[in-house]
């Protein structure tokens, strides 16, 4: 072994050769339950960043643990299709996909994967993360595009999509509609202005933020209880600036407490006046563009903000703003370019969801969640849906959508099944009337085949693994997308849940604040690896509770990087004391090597059901606490009188303890930190364990059973050698110092035959039976 573990160089080493040996790849013959994955294939936008490291490292922790205890299916996918990838290429290539032509669009999308994909999957390799690189998928491959395809038909047959023209959610900045899934909510900054409508020659106050609206005003809500306005209900009243008239209506949707108590209703400022609008059959005045421009009077081509600000100064101008003061209120985004929503009137596909709400539920609460209180985040978001799953998009880049639409018969054609994947724009199809039907220009939201993954998975080993899954792996923030709209696929295809268990890990914060490139804040996992390695890395990732937010610190990192140091030392101090170990178990084993087995046995049963139940903090907990304080700072030194002095039974019970107390360390440790745990184990134990790999070696098992007289002895021989070094630290004497010790009657009885090991760790020159005592010799 090398003098000091160089993380760099041993990192490199061991990821090659696991990919060159396929140490990770799925065995499909191998007999024994699967422990299946579905992975979570990450956006490609660059790189990896410290929110991946952290997750996926989490989840890399059981799958390493279960691989040790059966056989793993981890394929591994990236999510290159859809607004995300669009948005990528654009940043990257300095191009906006609306002003090129469809067809080079998709050819620059494609190339542009080619080139980034590599070195994006090639971070995932160097944090360790332990999947079959070989069961690989690409959300916009033509396997996955075939999946979701027949997805679609599969669910258009079954009355369970359906395409519909109303007001959309609808990203002005991506120029497409969106779902209810992609909304964040933002605190902005505006004006709360009280204008000067007129009802009968009098004012008619309504406060708004959004003036910009006016000339989409339909109607002025009352409630029927407000005795103010009551009077006014079935009246009419005229827009400031545009001077025209609407209609009073009575609605209890206007609340008494907020503003003025009287409610515009616009086409369309929010979800509320969609349905008000709808409710009241009025007629909408659309005064948006696809872009977020007006496309009204001299106000045409001026974008939201920018005709807010206008028409502010116009109405201010005309002194027809009564009052107006400074906010802070919430405002919907788009969760992709944090643009400001609007509601459009656009055709969309969609999949029906609200009225299964119930049934969801009941999906969800079949699946064991890790934690489980992340199930409420699941439930809650449930229950407030509001719109049914908008599964379409004005773009270019993604899975076509795959029907043509006769307007003679307004008739749905549908692709057959061994036409997929296909694309509509590049086929022509005839209806049965004879006329050619025009095909579909929208492709999927990458949601609509992201939630198949695990068929997609499946697919990759000719469907050996069968929906539920073992495991889904995820970070809480796509609980409301990934998760809700897997489990809805799962039920509308196969009635059953996608998955058995589902672990949620949280975010990383810096300073307590979320990392973000705006607020310059961001930590790149690509500098930790640099200087400290993913050893050092996934054990800070080892550290937090699932599904709780970790503040990065790099105090952390320092802690990690000092236990690899550490475990390398007392590593070569071990190996370098077995150099005439025989590899066999002598026929009585000393008292105090018994202990010490006896405790690692205990870790090791504990440890594996921490891992069962996914409690990750807690196992490196335990694993780092024996190592420090019980094998480190305890056993080593008791039994080095017996390792360098003593021969013949007594040393080989030492031997014996070292070999399996660390290999069973080793292994305790290999799902945290893989990189240091194989090299070690190479160095030494795979001459003499066979495996080929720690990783792939057995979870450690002892044929120990429990001796509570050895229990006591071990924790008694421990409480006086603490007492030692704490009087000779108090005494300022060098802890090698000798002394006279003298012990209780009782318990030097319990201590017997480890007396030796006692005498020779504490440098006792004498032990005596009597009170407690300990002192030093006289010169």
């Amino acid at each position: 072994m090398l003098k000091q573990y160089n993380f760099k160089e041993i990192e490199e080493k061991w990821r090659k050769w696991w990919e060159k040996e396929k140490i990770f790849k799925f065995n499909s013959k191998k007999k024994g339950k699967v422990f299946s994955v579905d992975t979570p294939p990450p956006t490609v936008s660059g790189k990896m960043h410290i929110g991946h490291a952290f997750s996926y490292a989490q989840q890399d922790f059981i799958i390493r643990f279960k691989r040790m205890t059966g056989n793993v299916f981890y394929p591994f996918g990236t999510d290159d299709n859809g607004l995300p990838t669009e948005r990528l290429i654009e940043k990257l290539k300095n191009v906006k996909s609306k002003s090129m032509p469809r067809e080079d669009f998709i050819k620059l999308c494609l190339d542009t994967l080619k080139e980034i994909t590599s070195d994006f999957i090639l971070d995932w390799k160097k944090l360790g993360i332990s999947a079959d690189y070989d069961a690989y998928y690409s959300t916009i491959d033509e396997n996955s595009r075939k999946i979701s395809q027949k997805s679609f038909i599969e669910l258009y047959k079954k009355g369970l999509i359906y395409k519909k023209k109303f007001p959309t959610i609808w990203c002005p900045e991506c120029q497409t509609a969106i779902a209810q899934a992609e909304l964040e909510d933002k605190q902005e900054d505006s004006l709360f202005s009280t204008l000067k409508f007129m009802c009968e020659g009098k004012e008619l106050l309504i406060a708004t933020t959004r003036p910009e609206l006016l000339p989409a005003c339909v109607a002025v809500f009352v409630n029927p209880k407000d005795k103010r306005h009551k009077h006014l209900i079935g009246k009419k009243a005229k827009v400031p600036l545009f001077d025209f008239e609407v209609p009073i209506i009575e609605d209890e949707s206007a609340d008494i407490e907020k503003g003025t108590g009287v409610l515009m209703v616009c086409s369309y400022g929010d979800k509320f006046d969609v349905d008000a609008i709808n409710r009241h059959k009025l007629k909408p005045r659309i005064i948006l563009n696809e872009d977020g421009s007006l496309n009204f009077g001299k106000y045409k081509g001026i974008k939201v903000k920018e005709a807010r600000k206008i028409i502010l100064s116009e109405l201010k101008e005309k002194e027809l703003i009564k009052e107006q003061k400074s906010i802070s209120h919430v405002v919907n985004v788009h969760d992709k370019c944090g643009t400001e929503i609007e509601f459009l009137p656009t055709e969309q596909w969609f999949v029906k969801i609200l009225d299964k709400k119930k049934k969801l539920i009941e999906q969800g609460k079949k699946i064991k969640w890790h934690p489980e209180f992340m199930f409420k985040r699941y439930e809650n978001w449930v229950k407030g849906l509001e719109w049914d799953w908008s599964i379409s998009r004005d773009r270019y880049f993604g899975v076509p959508i795959p029907v043509w639409h006769c307007k003679r018969c307004n008739k749905i054609i549908l692709a057959e099944e061994d036409e997929l994947p296909i694309d509509p724009m590049q086929v022509k199809k005839k209806c049965i009337c004879g006329k050619t039907a025009e095909p579909e220009k929208k492709v999927l939201d990458t949601w609509a085949t992201s939630s198949l993954t695990p068929q997609i998975a499946s697919s990759l080993i000719s469907n050996k693994v069968k929906i539920p899954f073992s495991l889904r792996p995820q970070a809480h923030d796509i609980i409301r997308t990934w998760a809700f709209y897997t489990i809805v696929k799962s039920l509308y295809h196969k009635n059953n849940i996608p998955w058995k268990n589902i672990m949620i890990s949280g975010f990383v914060t810096l300073h307590g604040k979320k990392m973000s490139k705006s607020k310059g804040n961001v930590i790149e996992p690509q500098a930790i690896l640099e200087k400290y390695g993913a050893d050092a890395l996934r054990f800070w990732a080892a550290g937090s509770k699932l599904g709780e937010d970790i503040n990065y610190q790099e105090k952390d990192l320092i802690t990690g990087k000092k236990l690899l140091t550490k475990l390398w030392n007392a590593s070569k101090f071990v190996i370098m004391n077995l150099k005439d170990y025989k590899l066999e178990k002598p026929k009585k084993l000393e008292k105090i090597d018994f202990w010490v087995l006896q405790k690692v046995s205990e870790l090791s049963n504990e440890v594996r059901n921490l891992y069962e139940e996914y409690n990750i903090a807690e196992a490196r907990k335990k694993i780092e606490l024996f190592f420090w304080h019980d094998f480190c700072d305890n056993y080593l030194e008791i039994i080095k009188n017996r390792i360098y002095n003593k021969k013949g039974r007594e040393k080989e019970s030492a031997q014996y303890t070292l070999y399996h107390t660390l290999l069973t360390i080793l292994k305790l440790f290999s799902p945290i930190t893989p990189f240091i745990t194989e090299e070690i184990y190479q160095n030494y134990f795979k001459e003499y364990e066979k495996e080929k790999s720690i990783h792939i070696s057995k979870w450690p098992t002892f044929d120990i059973k429990k001796n509570k007289d050895v229990e006591e002895l071990g924790n008694l021989f421990i409480e006086i050698l603490q007492k030692v070094r704490k009087y000779k630290t108090e005494k300022k004497v060098s802890l090698k110092k000798e002394i006279v010790l003298q012990i209780e009657k009782e318990k030097l009885k319990q201590i017997g035959s480890a007396l030796e090991d006692l005498k020779a760790v504490t440098n006792a020159k004498e032990i005596k039976e009597g009170p407690f005592k300990i002192e030093l010799p006289n010169p």
